[in-house]
């Protein structure tokens, strides 16, 4: 599992409200806020004060800024639904909306790129806190004027906001503060065509641990869970697959498209991308391999024939394999290429028939001269080494007696094939160790 360290939500909040306060601190925003769920329903009228409709749902517009605007308005006249253009709003009060002109061009909605329904797409749908670090319920919204526009500036998501809008009228319309969260600390993630995108908040969730956004994962369910990975960049989002528990990750894949699951899947460590795709019904997996990279589908392909009980089976594939001829300069660079992915344990060096002959540590490197050749810097301890069919008894032994970052694994012919680290070996025993009894075993770990 990757893991990096990075830094805090708690700090990336902290930057972004530095550099734009968030429009909830604002007095004059907070005391003109209104809610969405008391205005559904209410009549829209001409300036003159004659009402045209009723309101049926208000329409945002998505872009760069942090707070969505009012691009129009879905009444309902007669027995039609008709849009009016945002910029014809005068006034927008709990009770009732004012157009500024009488002249109105009613035209049936249709939605278009990047707009979204708030009642629709976002009311009463799971958002994720990202603040707070929590997936929650929106029980209302807040529009306010804000930068000469009318705009989604809060969620609410306390029960009292539930409950009166269950039963109008039960318990006023007045938000309460300390369940109210600013729009831009909000992922909102239900929409008819895509994904409600706040430009911070989708940059705080760049910033969060795999661990947490598999948390967060999760916690979603159906659209909300899919339009959420869709929002994170598809390195992020693999690591955030890899942290997830096996049942979740399955019914995840199961709902995104064979080719974003290939995406996704492809960019995970190869022995984590093997372990799921082995749990998966072969018609499944096959649709999602032939999606993929040859060369990836190929290499996964045999990973996933490996028997998880074995060496092979937990091992990963992905090693930098060097030449006892390579300088130090160009294992240092081949490890700089290669920094997103886990080969921070070193290099490991074949001869030119590709038989293994050592394992290198990065400390080693950095020490030595940029143009030393590999070989130079050969010696013992040499590595350790298993061959694809070791029973992981056998693995969990040569680590306690080794104490290594690694173990290489080889083939018969004493090729370098993969390794396995002390991670994939504590999954491997967590996910057999009720049928196998390897948790009884040397105690190793």
């Amino acid at each position: 599992m990757r893991t990096p360290p990075v830094k805090s939500i708690n700090t990336v909040a902290k930057r972004f409200a530095g550099r734009s306060e968030l429009a909830l601190k604002r007095k004059s925003i907070r005391e003109s806020l209104v809610s969405l769920a008391g205005l559904i329903g209410k009549p829209v009228k001409y300036q003159g004060g004659k009402e045209i409709g009723r309101l049926v749902d208000v329409v945002v517009r998505h872009g760069e800024d942090s707070y969505p605007p009012v691009s129009g308005l879905i009444i309902k006249v007669g027995q039609s639904k008709s849009f009016i253009d945002g910029a014809r709003i005068s006034k927008l009060a709990q009770n009732e909306i004012e157009l500024s002109s009488a002249k109105v061009d009613l035209t049936e909605f249709t939605r278009r790129e990047g707009e979204s329904l708030l009642e629709a797409d976002v009311l009463d749908h799971q958002i994720v806190d990202v603040n707070g670090l929590r997936v929650v319920r929106s029980s209302d919204l807040y529009l306010a004027p804000l930068d000469r526009e009318i705009r989604v500036v809060g969620v609410d998501i306390s029960f009292k906001a539930f409950i009166r809008r269950i039963f109008p009228g039960a318990l006023g319309r007045g938000p309460i503060p300390k369940h109210v969260i600013d729009w831009a600390n909000v992922a909102s993630l239900a929409h008819g065509t895509g994904v409600v995108k706040s430009t911070e908040s989708r940059a705080a969730l760049g910033q969060l641990r795999p661990a947490d956004l598999a948390d967060l994962i999760e916690d979603l369910a159906g659209r909300e869970r899919n339009a959420l990975i869709e929002m994170l960049d598809p390195d992020l989002a693999a690591d955030a697959l890899e942290e997830m528990e096996d049942e979740e990750l399955q019914g995840l894949l199961r709902g995104l498209s064979a080719q974003r699951s290939a995406e996704l899947v492809s960019r995970m460590e190869p022995d984590e991308g093997a372990e799921v795709l082995r749990d998966l019904d072969d018609n499944h997996r096959e649709s999602i391999l032939l999606e993929m990279d040859v060369s990836v589908a190929k290499q996964l392909r045999k990973l996933v024939e490996f028997d998880e009980t074995l060496a092979g089976g937990i091992m990963t594939s992905h090693m930098l394999i060097t030449h006892e001829d390579d300088t130090v300069a160009s294992a240092l660079a081949l490890l700089v290429d290669h920094k997103g992915r886990d080969i921070s344990d070193g290099i490991v060096v074949v001869d030119a028939r590709g038989k293994l002959l050592d394992h290198i540590q990065i400390i080693e490197l950095i020490a030595a001269k940029p143009s030393a050749k590999l070989s130079s810097l050969m010696g013992p301890p040499f590595p350790t080494t298993v061959n694809l069919n070791t029973r992981l008894d056998e693995v969990i032994d040569e680590f306690a007696n080794n104490r290594g970052s690694s173990i290489i694994v080889v083939d018969e012919k004493n090729k370098p094939v993969g390794r396995i680290l002390a991670d994939d070996l504590v999954d491997a025993l967590a996910s057999t160790s009720d049928t196998q009894g390897f948790s009884q075993g040397s105690g190793a770990l």
